[in-house]
Order: structure tokens, then C-alpha cells, then sequence
């Protein structure tokens, strides 16, 4: 069993922390209504996380970077989406998953041709799911064929966060279906690649700004230099990616819940019944001592993995066990948060109701709530 890691954070985290929080309150707040209703990220806002240097955390700086850690970029994830979990999510799989695994499985001329383009200007997204292959992640059917100087890439990718705004994809697809799920292999795909395109953008219930797309392959060419990593690993490298990812999504949920948590509190001091502050209340303090419960278990479990992670020690389930536990506590405290606002929690004009539609994807998206419980399980029955 992983051991603990230390929660507490640094004085240059901290800082940080309070960056992040002050760019979201000025920056990200006032956009983030339109954005929801319009169901599109305000270009401008993404062109100034680049500039704040939230989308290469863990880039080195001679490429371009902050050469910061993976527990930064879970910092910048959380504070983030204490305001918006949309915004959140874009800067959550440009750093924990697209750049981590360039860090990771790039050659240097890739890491030098992509890289600092990633940390300066270019979005990027990572395919892996269609239609026939959720939790079933490696049932692809988007096929890769060798042609000499080239692969081509013909098949359909669904429910691709940030795929309207991405220039550049990690990309899955089997070169050799024969072998099953060990021939699938990861390609990187430029978004001006001949055959390459981006189709219908879905209507979802939370993050909706967030784009969420299809990516088509019709014949897509992709040179031969841009295979990432080793040919029939691509199985590997989006099992090791994921469980990276989970950790963030964890510090998004966290955030979310915290936006929500604190809205909440706010209210139930201000909202008066019966003559007096509805935080007078016994039951309404219970309410408030359960969500700060949750809250705190959250945000140990979230920063205990992110620490293990940095420490390169052993933090598969540790990364289980936060995602499990975030995304439950923040669907349920964004669901108390909308019971405390009564009436008023249901109406776009106060903020706990996005929080609340929001907060849902955390137990669907990099993983559901069962394929987590199942890999906690696996790792505590086969010790």
C-alpha cells in the first residue's frame, strides 16, 4: 500500500496558489456565465493562460516552460475551477495528459518541435474514446496502416475535450488489429494534417463550455516521425497517461466542490429567516460541518497522490482513490450547496447550479466511478 505523502504545501506553492486564484477572479470570472450559455471559451481568455504560463507547467523552460511539478499544475487545476470547471478542464488535459506524455514517451525532436509551441500557443487534446470504446478503452476502431514514408489514419474519435480548440492531438489507433489491443499504437496529429477534421461539438450538461468533439480520419496522413513512443505500446502509454490524469481531474472536482463549499457558506450567513441568519440553524451547520469534511478528505487524498506521483513512488490506486472519492464528495456538496440556496439554487443567477452540473463529469470522464473502484480493488486483492 502507497505510503503517505506530505499534503502540506510549500511557500512557492502557495504563491503560486494565489496567482492562479487571483487570475481566475479577474480574468475567468466575469466570462464565465457567457461561456456557458454560449457553450464556447472566450479565445481571448485562452490566449492569456498561455501567457500566465498555465498551459506547460511541467515543461522544462528551456523549452519553453515553467519547469514546474506535477502537484503545480493540480494547484492551477483547482484554483481554476473554483471558478469554472470548463476553463479547469482545458488546462487539466494540456498538462496532465498531452505534455505529460510527450515528457515522457517524446523523442527530442519531438519534445523540441511540439513542446514549446504547446507551452506558447497551441492547444492540445488527447483521442483515445469512440463510440464502441469507453471503459472498454482499447476495443478501437480507428485503424493506422503503414504506407512506406507514412501511416494513414481512417476512423472516427468521440467525446474529445478541448478538440475545438486543439491544434494538436495525441491520437490512438491500431496498426495491427491481429494483435488485438497490442497493436494499438499513439500517433501525433497536427490539426492542419491533410485528412484530418474536426465534426460535431456536443451539447452537454456541465462544463459546456468545455468543447467536447468528434475528430474525423478520412485518410489521414501522418509522417512517419510523429509515432510517439514505440510501435504496439500505445496500450501502455494511455493505461500510465490515465492514471496520471485522475489525479487531475480529482484537483478539478476538488475545485469545483470548493467554488461550491464557499458560495454556500457566504449565503447561509447573509440569507436571513425567522429573524436571524440561516446559519443559525443547527441543521444548516451540520450541512456546512459535512461539506468542510469532505472538502478536507478530498483535498488529502487529491495532493497525497499528486506528492506520490512527483516522488515517483507508486500511486496508481493512491490516483484511484482520489478520483473516486473527489468526484463523489464534489457531486455531493454541490448538490447540498444548491439545497442551502433553496429556491434560489435552482436559477442560473446564482452560481451553485453550474457548480452542481459541473460537478457530474467528474465521475464519467478519465475513467468512471466503477472502473475506479475496480482498479482499488485489484491492487488490495493482489498484494
Amino acid at each position: 500500500m502507497p505510503h503517505l505523502a506530505l499534503t502540506q504545501f510549500s511557500q512557492e506553492e502557495m504563491d503560486f496558489a494565489e496567482a492562479v486564484r487571483s487570475f481566475a477572479n479577474v480574468e475567468i470570472k466575469p466570462l464565465v456565465s457567457r461561456m456557458d450559455q454560449e457553450q464556447k471559451m472566450d479565445l481571448g481568455l485562452v490566449k492569456k493562460l498561455f501567457e500566465m504560463g498555465l498551459m506547460g507547467i511541467e515543461t522544462p523552460t528551456d523549452l519553453g516552460g515553467a519547469g514546474s511539478s506535477f502537484t503545480m499544475a493540480c494547484i492551477a487545476v483547482e484554483e481554476i475551477a473554483k471558478i469554472d470547471g470548463s476553463v479547469s478542464v482545458m488546462v487539466d488535459v494540456q498538462n496532465t495528459l498531452v505534455t505529460n506524455a510527450l515528457l515522457r514517451w517524446g523523442t527530442d525532436a519531438q519534445k523540441k518541435k511540439y513542446l514549446p509551441k504547446m507551452a506558447s500557443e497551441w492547444v492540445g487534446a488527447y483521442a483515445l474514446s469512440e463510440s464502441t470504446s469507453g471503459s472498454d478503452a482499447f476495443s478501437l476502431k480507428l485503424r493506422a496502416t503503414d504506407k512506406g514514408d507514412k501511416y494513414i489514419l481512417s476512423g472516427n474519435k468521440l467525446w474529445i475535450t478541448n478538440g475545438g480548440e486543439a491544434n494538436f492531438f495525441i491520437v490512438f489507433a491500431n496498426l495491427d488489429p491481429a494483435k488485438g489491443y497490442k497493436g494499438i499504437t499513439a500517433f501525433l496529429v497536427e490539426k492542419d494534417f491533410r485528412g484530418f477534421s474536426v465534426g460535431k461539438r456536443e451539447h452537454k450538461l456541465g462544463i459546456r463550455a468545455s468543447s467536447t468533439c468528434e475528430l474525423i480520419f478520412e485518410n489521414c496522413e501522418v509522417p512517419k516521425a510523429n509515432v510517439l513512443g514505440e510501435i504496439g505500446k500505445g496500450y501502455k502509454y494511455a493505461i500510465e497517461t490515465l492514471n496520471e490524469g485522475r489525479i487531475g481531474i480529482g484537483a478539478q472536482m476538488l475545485g469545483i466542490a470548493g467554488g461550491a463549499y464557499k458560495a454556500a457558506l457566504n449565503y447561509v450567513q447573509s440569507r436571513e429567516q425567522f429573524g436571524q441568519p440561516i446559519s443559525n440553524f443547527q441543521g444548516v451547520q451540520f450541512q456546512i460541518a459535512e461539506m468542510r469534511t469532505q472538502l478536507e478528505a478530498a483535498k488529502l487524498l487529491v495532493y497525497n497522490a499528486a506528492r506520490l506521483k512527483d516522488q515517483k513512488a507508486d500511486f496508481i490506486q493512491a490516483a484511484a482513490m482520489a478520483k473516486l472519492f473527489a468526484s463523489k464528495a464534489a457531486e455531493k456538496i454541490c448538490s447540498t450547496a444548491v439545497d442551502l440556496f433553496g429556491g434560489n439554487g435552482f436559477v442560473i443567477e446564482y452560481p451553485v447550479e453550474k457548480y452542481y452540473r459541473d460537478a457530474k463529469i467528474g465521475q464519467i470522464y478519465e475513467g468512471t466511478t466503477n472502473m475506479q473502484l475496480q482498479t482499488i480493488a485489484k491492487m488490495e486483492l493482489t498484494q
